[in-house]
């Protein structure tokens, strides 16, 4: 690969610039140094395949839910033998994802219902406060206004 400028770094990670600097502050990519002497085209930082790959990486970890503490802990586990860590990272976040899919799973069935219900031809107002309600939420409303 040839050498990046930071522009087409970010264009191959697909992010901003101003993305590139950000985790370049937070220590998650280097900074090149600019090069020196005579006909240096410009002295301008250059970046190689190695960052390309690191720049995914992130962008991969964040859309798997890692934070970029978590990145950086990850990154710097690379360079290790540390398996045990990079295994609990990666659980806790297995774990993390199970109960976020659980959510959305019953927000799906509560929009299911919703369409369902609301374009059923019935008269009347659409019930859509109580098409989000489950059944255990029902059961516990009732029981509570019971004497």
């Amino acid at each position: 690969m040839s050498r990046l400028t930071i522009a087409g770094l970010a264009r191959a990670g697909g992010v901003g610039v101003e993305t590139i600097r950000y985790y370049q502050r937070r220590g998650l990519l280097k900074t090149p140094a600019r090069p020196t002497g005579a006909g240096q085209a410009g002295h301008i930082r250059r970046y190689g395949e190695e960052d390309v790959h690191r720049l995914r990486f992130i962008r991969s970890g964040q859309a798997a839910g890692f934070t970029l503490e978590q990145i950086a802990e990850l990154l710097a586990l690379d360079a290790t033998n540390d398996r045990t860590r990079a295994r609990e990272l990666a659980v806790e976040r297995i774990a993390a994802l199970d109960t976020k899919i659980a959510e959305l799973e019953k927000a799906r069935t509560s929009l299911r219902r919703l369409a369902r219900e609301c374009g059923s031809g019935a008269t009347g107002p659409c019930p859509i406060i109580t098409s989000f309600e489950t059944p255990e939420s029902a059961t516990l409303t009732a029981s509570k206004s019971l004497p």
